[in-house]
Formats: C-alpha cells, structure tokens, sequence
C-alpha cells in the first residue's frame, strides 16, 4: 500500500495564473494554493519549493467574512512565498489570487478582501472590460474583465551622504550603465536612466545587486517609454536575493514607480510596460491623497491541481 493511500489528508486545491498579460506564457506566472486550514510555515514554503514559481501564495478563507469591511465583501488572509522565503508582499501574485477566486466562483462579488502580515487589507476589484482603460482593452483579448489592485504607495528619497559608496555600487550594478537619479524607499533602490530604451538594454551584475540584501529587497530600473510605444513607462526589476535575478512584471515595484512617473509627467494615469523576457503591461492610477496605487491588469489560469500532502 502506497504512502499516499494510508495517509489522511486533505487535498489543497492550486492552480497556476499568468499575471498582467492576457497570453499563456507571459506576464509573470505565480502559484495559488486554497487552504482549509492552518498549515505551518515549513510546509509552506516547502510547497513553494515543490511548485517552483517566482512567488507561492497561499489563502485561508476567514470565517463567515468575519471583519470585512462589507459584510458582503469576502476576505481572506493571505500570504506569499518565493522558493527561498517569506516575502511582504506582492503585486503579480494577489492579481493572481483575485483571478482564482473570480474565475472558480468561490465567492458572488465583485470585490474580494485579503488581510496581509505587513500591509494591512489590499483590495482587489473586478472591472468589466467595458469599463478597461483604451489602452489596457486594445491589448486584451483573454477574458471579459481587468482586476484592479488597491495597494499602498512607496514613497522615494535621495541617498545620503554617508551612502556615497552606495553610488558607485549602483553603477556596478548596472554594468556601467548611465543613472540619471538614485532614490530609495524602504524597499528598493530606484534607479531612473535617461530612456525607456536604455531600460531594455541594462545588463545587471546580479553579484553587486546582492550585496544589498541587508538593505533593499532588490533594484528597480525606469525611464520614460518611447514615443508612440502606447506606453508612458517602461521598467525592470532585479531581486537575485529572493531567489529571482528578474522578477518578469512586478506589482508592488510599481508602488514607488507610479507615484514618481504621476509626479514628473504631470498625470495621475499612467501605462506601464516591464520590460522583460516575458513582459507585462500594467495600468496605474495614482491616489495622491490616500498614499494609495491602483494596479490594474489581466491573467491567465495555465494549470490547475490538488496537492495531497
């Protein structure tokens, strides 16, 4: 008799998304794990390990929405994994939440609640793709709606003077790539280079970009989109300290790019493009006043599974 077979377990239902794309094999794929009960965090990442995605997350429903803000509005605790650790949060992978549990039906709403360890409740919205941005809906063709994240803005600042040493590794990093300015949030060092072309080419030294993993999570790279791409900005995001040298479209790196790009170009607004292998479209509005981002986008679902263990 198999292990399997004498074992009594619970088959944790999963399924892999696609993120800010609308074609299989684009965006940024992230694993969603359906919990029905607690499990301890060695299991989980140990999952994480086994599913082999940039970032894992996994839901536990709370009980009879128990304190949403909306006794109609499902809330759900959640939490995210890269192969290598628990991680604070993350854009790709809750647009990939909301897209399981919209698409399964788990719950009737157009709104769904996750409660997160650092950042409080995030929100995630349905849009109908009549109510799509023109420029995200002429790019679309999967699916009859965008999902819209409510996720807290970062807010940048210049390096200090005891951080001049800092400088010159950014520009190592960069493999002597020009850097028009050098910021950081409380995250990521933000790094502007002169176009959205120069983003394309950056060729990072992942060895100088992990020197900074006591500091920063990782290193985003932005410039201002070519004329008549459709875009208004383009980025990349580096991160070989979570386990992902380049992380393919990254949300929560836009909660420091839109509020800087909403700033110098003068529009709450914006169309951004990640400029990665796979590469992603993201459109953002920028709430000055609630220090919030809006995120929006599409996914896929590519696969779907239990996992008996």
């Amino acid at each position: 008799m198999s292990h399997l077979s004498m074992a009594v377990v619970k088959p944790v239902k999963y399924c892999v998304v696609d993120a800010f794309t609308d074609s299989a094999f684009g965006g940024n794929p992230a694993a969603v794990c359906l919990l029905e009960e607690d499990r301890g965090d060695e299991w989980l990442q140990a999952v994480a390990r086994e599913l082999n995605q940039p970032v894992t997350c996994f839901l536990m429903r709370f009980s009879d929405s128990a304190g949403s803000s909306a006794a109609s509005v499902p809330r759900f605790f959640i939490r995210w994994f890269t192969r290598l650790a628990e991680v604070s949060i993350c854009g790709h992978a809750t647009l990939a939440a909301s897209l399981f549990i919209f698409e399964s039906k788990l719950m009737k709403s157009e709104v769904v609640e996750f409660s997160s360890p650092s950042y409080g409740t995030l929100t995630a919205k349905r849009i109908a793709a009549a109510e799509s941005s023109p420029d995200l809906s002429k790019r679309s063709s999967h699916g009859d709606f965008d999902i819209e994240l409510d996720f807290p803005a970062f807010s940048l600042k210049g390096l200090h003077n005891d951080d001049a040493i800092e400088v010159s590794s950014v520009s190592k990093s960069l493999n002597g790539a020009s850097a028009m300015e050098i910021l950081v949030s409380s995250r990521d060092i933000f790094c502007v280079v002169p176009s959205g072309e120069e983003v394309a080419e950056v060729v990072p030294n992942f060895d100088e970009i992990r020197k900074f993993s006591e500091r920063y999570r990782g290193m985003i790279v932005t410039g201002i989109a070519p004329a008549g791409s459709g875009f208004d900005i383009i980025s990349r995001f580096f991160c070989p300290n979570e386990g992902v040298n380049e992380d393919q479209v990254c949300g929560s790196a836009h909660c420091a790019i839109a509020p800087y790009w909403s700033k110098k170009l003068r529009k709450s607004d914006l169309v951004a493009y990640q400029a990665s292998e796979r590469g992603g479209v993201l459109n953002l509005h920028v709430d000055d006043k609630n220090q919030r981002v809006l995120i929006r986008g599409k996914g896929i679902v590519v696969m779907e599974g239990f996992l008996f263990v």
